[in-house]
């Protein structure tokens, strides 16, 4: 089955930034098949191409029509970036390569979710969380072999912390940034609504720590090891039906960029990346060299802290 892996990226400079990106935060660590679709009953309209949730998340959203940055108040919303998913319906994703339950990444969380859910403006357009919608649920469900399947309990595939698709962009922004979030980072999954209500923009982009947002999955709470298979469904008898854009296999925190420790991340710190170039030592990735996705890490930063 063909993987959906087109994703605009609204220009050369971002298209420049989001390379980097990709190569810093895990081009290949989504879902990358569909191996089962059923829609459902009355799911939204025109949102019917599973391809949609192959790939990674949407940073850019309503080109032809009102564009914006994906943020937590502007969600994604055209029919090849979201597909939606009615009462008694189900889409099972595959990864190329295993997920497997880390305790070494961020908050213990080893998958995530990403649809469509958002949050209310009180200040429009500037920014402030007044609530949220289109939190909606879903039931999640992983397994290692495709046949024995465990039921996450502990989430619903579309939740709270909506997709954040730049770190240094406004709520509404028509052009992309040019510093990418982390779709591989999960979010504090702790967080509850009172948490963020009353944040504006600026400070809920701090909140999310260099995180894309999403749905975080510890593996752990379904006990297993590892998942190659995500299932998420609707129940029939289910107060709202959902949107799903992607799954991620989230990543071990990663080293900071600011490797001399000033504070910005310049070509001080990329003197120190390339004296490392082969080695170990600083490793940014985690992955125990110092190639060219670190460099992307790196440059993704760039000028930040």
């Amino acid at each position: 089955m063909p993987v959906h892996r087109s994703r605009r990226t609204g220009g050369p400079v971002a298209a420049l930034a989001l390379t980097a990106a990709s190569s810093a935060f895990g081009g290949g660590r989504y879902a990358a098949a569909i191996v089962d679709f059923v829609q459902g009953a009355d799911p939204v309209p025109g949102f019917a191409d599973p391809n949609a949730a192959l790939g990674p998340p949407e940073r850019f959203t309503g080109e032809g029509l009102f564009p914006s940055v994906v943020s937590p108040f502007s969600p994604p919303y055209l029919p090849d970036e979201i597909v939606a998913i009615g009462f008694g319906g189900s889409i099972t994703l595959a990864f190329d390569e295993p997920v497997l339950d880390d305790p070494s990444n961020p908050f213990g969380i080893d998958l995530i979710l990403f649809g469509n859910a958002g949050l209310i403006d009180g200040d429009y357009p500037n920014g402030l969380v007044a609530g949220a919608f289109s939190v909606d649920g879903g039931v999640v469900e992983v397994s290692a072999d495709g046949v024995s399947w465990h039921v996450v309990a502990e989430v619903g595939a579309d939740g709270l912390l909506p997709t954040l698709g730049f770190l240094d962009s406004g709520p509404y922004d028509a052009v992309p940034g040019r510093v990418p979030s982390d779709f591989c980072r999960p979010a504090d999954p702790t967080l509850t609504l009172p948490d963020l209500l009353g944040l504006d923009h600026a400070a809920l982009t701090a909140l999310y720590d260099g995180s894309g947002g999403g749905t975080g999955v510890d593996l752990a709470w379904a006990g297993i090891a590892s998942a190659s298979f995500v299932r998420i469904s609707v129940p029939l008898d289910a107060p709202f039906n959902i949107e799903i854009d992607a799954v991620a296999d989230a990543s071990p925190a990663l080293a900071s960029p600011d490797l001399n420790g000033d504070g910005v991340v310049d070509g001080a710190d990329l003197g120190v990346l390339l004296a490392g170039w082969g080695g170990g030592a600083t490793d940014l990735d985690g992955d125990g060299t110092v190639d060219g996705a670190d460099l992307g890490v790196l440059l993704a930063a760039w000028n930040g802290d």
